[in-house]
């Protein structure tokens, strides 16, 4: 049975980064499309009065929206409440309740280290919230596959899992959303769209930065927990999965467990580790940091589907450009005179731009007949009615659409892809900046004519 829409919203660390930067905006811009008229309670230990919180709401705004619209600021500031306290008191559940000014099915949001996950969720519960309350949990979800199972042991202690809300902010990305939609709208790409005809599937998150002064998180994540465990694999799971059926609200997140179940766990031999020249003179980390600032891997797929095509994800900072692209190649037409690299392919690039292009071959002038490559590219115009990620998933959570959050199962799943690979089992290579990673990273695609470089 589906959730009934929230009537209060709850967000403990609203004295942290992740508010100022996301949720403030995101707030306000749900209040500007009318649909934040619930009160919003921020929580955290620091003593500030209502009229400072409501000021650093401001001041998130004029800093990541710019000019801020007076009406709707008022109405959010209005609607906007604050409770300092500890997580381990009482007290601070019971100002919480009274803040909340009758709400009886509100949505709490951590904005928390996951340190803290477990006091605030037993708080919740022994304040009665567990059976009519919803939980939005930021990542990580743990750091590998045993810590993921002791936070949802965790969490299920107090909430059933249907009240649980993981949110993965990439995955409402526009983006990633119109790569779902183009595979299963468009009737010219199902035929093609498995072994038979697809060559290999690469995918490319590239960050022309550094770890920006976040050395010290960084040195508890490196690429594979930060970004390929989660936001890789569910792009993955968008390419490889099965249409899903319409006739329930669960069917695309079914389908993405059954790839990533299908999804081999990854061995050293099908890694490569990098670290950017310098990142060891990075604040907060040691001088013999092995942590990867980049990391290629090969994988499996072993469905009926997928059976012998290879995807390799690549990610890393400091690379020579900043973007997120897919290429999914075809195989070469069956003719003598028409070289290897003479293919078809569908790009999407998912960041900073949202293209959607067919890579096809036509004649080139002249009276040879020898074909020269050109490309169908869709181009995406974003406009007032498009969402930021967390403005989606808030609205999402609150109106209890759980299909664009990340599952128990799913998981659990993702990491024991990755279990194999975590802790520094593979060296750590030297690149330089600027460059696209380590060397010995071609080795892992040279079967298919080495990696897509997505332009700047």
């Amino acid at each position: 049975m589906s959730l009934p829409r929230s009537d209060g919203f709850v967000f403990f660390g609203a004295s942290g980064d992740l508010a100022y930067k996301k949720l403030f905006p995101a707030l306000y811009a749900m209040t500007r499309r009318g649909r934040l008229d619930v009160p919003v309670v921020g929580v955290a230990r620091t003593e500030w009065t209502l009229d400072e919180f409501r000021a650093r709401a401001r001041a998130s705004l004029e800093e990541h929206v710019g000019a801020v619209d007076e009406k709707v600021f008022a109405t959010l500031a209005q609607r906007l409440q604050y409770v300092a306290g500890e997580y381990v008191d009482g007290k601070t559940y019971a100002a919480i309740r009274v803040a909340l000014d009758g709400a009886t099915n509100p949505t709490f949001y951590l904005a928390i280290p996951p340190s803290v996950f477990g006091t605030v969720v037993r708080g919740l519960g022994e304040s009665g919230w567990a059976e009519t309350g919803r939980l939005v949990v930021e990542k990580p979800f743990g750091r590998d596959l045993a810590s993921a199972k002791e936070l949802n042991r965790a969490v299920h202690e107090v909430f059933d899992e249907s009240r649980v809300f993981r949110i993965d902010h990439y995955l409402a990305k526009e983006s990633v959303q119109n790569l779902l939609l183009f595979r299963f709208a468009n009737t010219f790409l199902e035929p093609i769209w498995n072994r038979n005809y697809v060559e290999a599937v690469q995918i490319t998150m590239a960050e022309r930065f550094g770890v920006q002064g976040r050395g010290r998180f960084y040195e508890e994540a490196g690429a594979i927990r930060d970004v390929i465990q989660n936001h890789m694999l569910q792009v993955v799971g968008f390419l490889a999965m099965e249409p899903p059926l319409a006739t329930y609200a669960d069917a695309i997140r079914d389908e993405q467990v059954k790839v990533f179940r299908a999804i081999r766990p990854l061995s050293p031999e099908s890694l490569v580790r990098g670290q950017y020249k310098g990142y060891r003179k990075e604040d907060g980390v040691p001088p013999d940091s092995t942590v990867e600032t980049f990391a290629a891997v090969r994988l499996h797929v072993d469905s009926w589907r997928w059976e012998g095509v290879p995807f390799f994800i690549r990610a890393g900072k400091c690379l020579p450009t900043t973007t997120t692209e897919v290429l999914v190649t075809l195989k070469r037409p069956p003719l003598r005179h028409v070289g290897p690299e003479e293919t078809n392919h569908v790009r999407f690039r998912l960041s900073p731009d949202v293209i959607i292009a067919i890579g096809a071959r036509v004649k080139k002038p002249g009276d040879q007949m020898v074909s020269e490559p050109t490309e169908l590219k869709l181009v995406h115009q974003s406009d007032d009615a498009e969402m930021d990620a967390y403005e989606r998933l808030i609205g999402d959570a609150m109106d209890g659409d759980e299909t664009l959050f990340a599952r128990q199962d799913a998981v659990e799943a993702a990491w024991a892809i990755v279990e194999p690979i975590l802790g520094g089992v593979t060296p750590v290579h030297e690149y330089e900046v600027g460059t696209w990673g380590p060397p010995d990273a071609a080795r892992l695609s040279a079967e298919v004519g080495g990696w897509h470089c997505p332009p700047g």
